[in-house]
């Protein structure tokens, strides 16, 4: 009876909502505010997709160059002579599957593009048998250069990094490090690279700072002879980094310290983080706008159905079943606005991402596009709020439409 009187409701519901009005003002209004709906929905998917879309486009660029946890030593000035007692306990630990010892020099790099300018650059030396993930998909050349014999050691520079300096593959680079020498003691002089690779992550500060050589050519380039100053750990579970951290500071003892990749770029991260509330509660405010408009026009629906109440309620209608009818009606606005929201929006992130409709400037956004990520898990809430916000904005017409008294409402008529 309970599924029967609820369909009886649902009916009338959709009736009032398809029928021609006396008014016209009060359909224009619940077009309206199924746009308004729709218009707030297809806001905050697109809103919400895009800031999760330059969280994990920074995620990912990111963790390709570091590491999910690195053990540094707690002195920047000193390295850490025992790395190869450390890696294989750090092996040992859940959720590691990879251990790399690193070397990461600064420098500077000059080319024959403009005489005498140089370019600030980070320098990693890797292992020759452990390829970065990074350079696993190289734009041009091939990890295995670097320690081809062609008579100068192997490079690979970061694609804006070799644009700026003029290199192209193949090409020598001159590289600013520290030699030591019986007269002159230790003092800068510049070495001799071989380009033997170009990567691109489509990340700028990656693409414009980072370069890649063996682990021996960036010990000889920054006179540190076999030490490295940080043990890279890669996880299978990126979350699982703080635990991970925890156990690997009881390996490293009390000179090194574990960090993992949200401490790194903590300051990121978070921005991000309250740049998503800040678009969920700005965007949200367009809902409120939405459910204002249901509020009137269920109110000024009760106004003109007043006769028709009147009629039902003498036939037999309860009260409650009055109540349901504009609640019916409100909420099945908030679901059909909703429901072409969520398409809209979905369907522009979409087609937005895959063919980088908004441009940027890389150099100052660091990515060359807007990137879009829309999430299903997204969908449920906004597609929730929007319709919880559709019914909440039908409980006062709702309740005016049962106080309606039907001997009077029927006197005149």
């Amino acid at each position: 009876m309970k599924k029967a009187g609820s369909s009886f409701e649902l009916f009338i519901a959709t009736r009032y909502l398809r029928a021609k009005r006396k008014q016209t003002v009060i359909s224009v209004i619940t077009v309206i505010s199924v746009i308004g709906v729709a218009a707030g929905v297809m806001a905050l998917v697109i809103g919400i997709a895009i800031t999760n879309g330059f969280r994990n486009t920074l995620q990912r660029s990111l963790l390709g160059a570091t590491a999910h946890v690195m053990l540094l030593s707690k002195n920047p000035d000193d390295g850490i002579a025992n790395s190869a007692g450390l890696e294989p306990q750090l092996r040992r630990l859940p959720h590691v599957v990879d251990v790399s010892a690193v070397l990461y020099e600064p420098t500077v790099l000059s080319g024959p593009v403009g005489a005498g300018l140089v370019f600030p650059a980070e320098v990693k030396g890797i292992p020759l048998d452990e390829t970065p993930e990074m350079l696993r998909h190289l734009k041009q050349g091939s990890v295995e250069d670097l320690n081809r014999n062609t008579g100068l050691p192997g490079i690979i520079l970061g694609s804006v990094l070799a644009e700026k300096t003029g290199m192209r593959l193949r090409s020598v680079v001159n590289v600013l490090g520290y030699v030591m020498t019986p007269l002159e003691g230790r003092h800068l002089t510049y070495y001799r690279y071989r380009v033997a690779g170009i990567f691109e992550t489509g990340f700028y500060e990656i693409d414009s700072f980072y370069a890649f050589t063996s682990l021996r050519q960036a010990q000889i380039l920054g006179d540190v002879q076999n030490q490295v100053n940080a043990i890279e750990m890669r996880l299978d579970d990126i979350y699982a980094a703080p635990e991970v951290a925890e156990e690997a500071n009881k390996i490293g003892g009390p000179k090194l310290e574990a960090k993992t990749w949200m401490e790194q770029f903590h300051q990121i991260l978070a921005a991000l983080s309250m740049e998503k509330l800040v678009t969920a509660v700005t965007i949200g405010l367009i809902q409120l706008v939405a459910a204002l408009n249901i509020l009137i026009t269920l109110m000024m629906m009760v106004m003109e159905k007043n006769r028709d109440i009147a009629v039902l309620m003498s036939m037999g209608a309860k009260r409650r079943q009055i109540r349901n009818i504009f609640m019916f009606e409100g909420v099945l606005i908030g679901v059909v606005g909703t429901a072409i929201g969520l398409t809209l929006g979905y369907t522009l992130s979409y087609f937005a991402d895959k063919y980088h409709w908004v441009k940027l400037n890389a150099e100052v956004y660091s990515v060359p596009y807007v990137p879009f990520n829309p999430r299903w898990q997204d969908g449920i809430w906004i597609a929730g709020a929007a319709i919880f916000v559709s019914f909440i904005a039908t409980l006062y017409p709702a309740r005016n439409a049962t106080r309606i008294a039907p001997a009077e409402a029927l006197r005149y008529e």
